[in-house]
């Protein structure tokens, strides 16, 4: 998700997983619009409750693999048979078997790095990318639920921060990023 700069992001803090994995289902259940979710560790069964749907990261990632493995083959089959054609060891010119290392090491290369070069841009994350903190306390021991607050009326915040309350969280705060 690519954050846009200046919002406002009324977000609740919760101490254990349970009661944010309940308090994103319970969101949900009300059509209360998520901004994110901020965890210390990855927490088992929020991709369900925020209903996410499998990433298809993967499918990218086969493409990447593909892209690799026809380089490395075509690759060497141009130079062993039309480049630089020498027999090795009374070898044929083109030797399927000796090109399996480089065309395995290559298809592993250009998927890995595809698929971070995809990642990284997916989730808007780059060299130069402010990435804004909510409270210093997520990244170590507490769980955040965030809405997005920065076009809603007094009426719509006042039920987020209800909500909030209601669910468990801990602490309540606001913050423009």
């Amino acid at each position: 998700m690519t954050r846009s700069p200046n919002k406002d992001v009324l977000f609740g803090l919760y101490d254990d997983e349970t009661k944010i994995l309940s308090a994103v289902s319970q969101a949900r259940a009300a059509h209360l619009d998520i901004y994110d979710v901020f965890t210390p560790f990855p927490v088992h069964g929020m991709e369900d409750a925020m209903g996410f749907t499998e990433s298809r990261i993967h499918q990218a990632g086969f493409v990447y693999g593909l892209i690799g493995t026809l380089t490395a083959f075509l690759g060497m089959t141009w130079v062993f048979t039309s480049d630089w054609p020498i027999i090795f060891g009374g070898k044929p010119y083109w030797s399927v078997p000796a090109f399996i290392p480089v065309t395995f090491e290559l298809t592993v290369l250009f998927a890995s790095i595809g698929m971070v070069v995809t990642f990284y841009t997916v989730c808007g994350m780059g060299p130069g990318i402010l990435n804004p903190t909510l409270h210093d306390r997520i990244t170590d021991d507490k769980f955040c639920l965030a809405f997005d607050v920065t076009d809603v009326s007094d009426d719509e915040k006042a039920k987020f921060k209800a909500f909030l309350e209601t669910s468990g969280a801990e602490e309540i705060d606001q913050k423009h990023i």
